[in-house]
This record gives structure tokens, sequence and C-alpha cells, in this order.
């Protein structure tokens, strides 16, 4: 396991129609470390964001896609990443880098 801080942990919001509407159920999506765990992320979000009670996190692993390197008849995959919704409680403030989007 990596010993990631929580600064370390998250590492950008992901701005989507669907995950626009998701933020009506208090619920946030997230890129984060690939080697984060759901713990790792439930403390980064409490601690980047003050006022904030996380209920949930759900996380999936997404693989690379296949890519063309160069224009020739070689290929290669982009890296992989992690995504996290993270649902808050209902008392919970929220989190204002969304606010205007």
């Amino acid at each position: 396991m990596a010993n990631l801080k929580y600064y370390d942990v998250i590492l950008e919001p992901i701005v989507t129609e669907k995950s626009m509407e998701l933020m009506g159920e208090k619920k946030y999506t997230f890129i984060v470390h690939t080697e984060s765990t759901k713990s790792q992320i439930k403390e980064a979000v409490e601690k980047m964001f003050p006022g904030t009670k996380v209920k949930n996190v759900n996380t999936m692993n997404q693989n690379g896609k296949k890519k063309r390197v160069r224009g020739k008849m070689a290929y290669g995959t982009t890296p992989k990443t992690k995504k996290a919704i993270v649902q808050l409680t209902a008392e919970s403030k929220e989190i204002e880098i969304f606010q205007g989007l």
C-alpha cells in the first residue's frame, strides 16, 4: 500500500453532465490516486473541504485505452485511472469548488 498523504489522494474533480446531476443528491465525483483506499478518500475529502461529512465512498478502476503510437502500427495504452463517487451526509456542507458551474 502506498504511503499517501491526504492532499495526494484527490487528483481532480470530474465535471460532466452525469456528475452534475448527482450533485443534487450530494454525490461528488473525483479522479483519485490509483493506490488509494476508500478510507483514505473519505479522510482526504473531510480534511480538504471543511464542514463536510462523508457518508459513503464508491470506487471504480478504469483501464487505459488502447491508442496508436505516433501514427504507426504500434499500439500503446493510456494510463490507468481510479474514479471515486463520494456521497455526503444530509447535514453536511456542500463542496464549494462545484458552486457556480
